[in-house]
């Protein structure tokens, strides 16, 4: 099965957030490169929200381009086998930290934003870390840093605060 074929049906199964998941799947239709960087009118993209449950945490990076406190995440390379498989390795790339495991139950949300690069159509996972962790800097972050579920506000965007209120909703 392709990457593409893979993110229809990830989408055609995700419940939440209709509208929004009309247009995921409306772009994918009309854009077979509608998974690479290289589609101008925007691409789908994979992202996790790595969490320490048991300490009520969250990991961030200070993203080098950007500027902001995000999840990891990224462009979907040829690699990648799904659109699961794409968030688990931007979270272990961008985190430096080996043995995450994603939270059951596919997607935890969608969110749609404007890059300099084009729109990113992003698919957001959440992923545990393993007892331990210890997360490592990589040349996509100036920072990687564990916030509290209650600090994220202080430091992200509201589509970052969405994605830790649903994430917490699904423990």
């Amino acid at each position: 099965m392709s990457l593409h074929d893979d993110a229809v049906l990830v989408l055609k199964g995700y419940e939440d957030q209709q509208k929004l998941r009309e247009v995921y799947l409306d772009h994918l239709a009309a854009h077979p490169d509608g998974m690479w960087k290289s589609c101008t009118d925007g691409h789908i993209t994979a992202s996790a929200l790595v969490l320490d449950a048991e300490r009520g945490r969250v990991l961030l990076t200070l993203h080098r381009k950007l500027r902001m406190w995000l999840q990891m995440g990224g462009h979907c390379e040829p690699g990648d086998v799904s659109l699961a498989a794409a968030a688990l390795r931007e979270g272990t790339e961008e985190s430096g930290i080996r043995g995450l495991t994603l939270l059951p139950g596919g997607p935890v949300r969608l969110d749609r934003h404007h890059t300099p690069c084009a729109w990113h159509l992003d698919v957001q996972y959440a992923a545990l870390a393993p007892a331990g962790a210890v997360e490592a800097i990589s040349d996509e972050s100036l920072d990687l840093r564990w916030f509290a579920y209650d600090e994220v506000a202080d430091v992200a965007d509201e589509s970052v605060v969405r994605l830790v209120a649903a994430t917490r909703a699904r423990l």
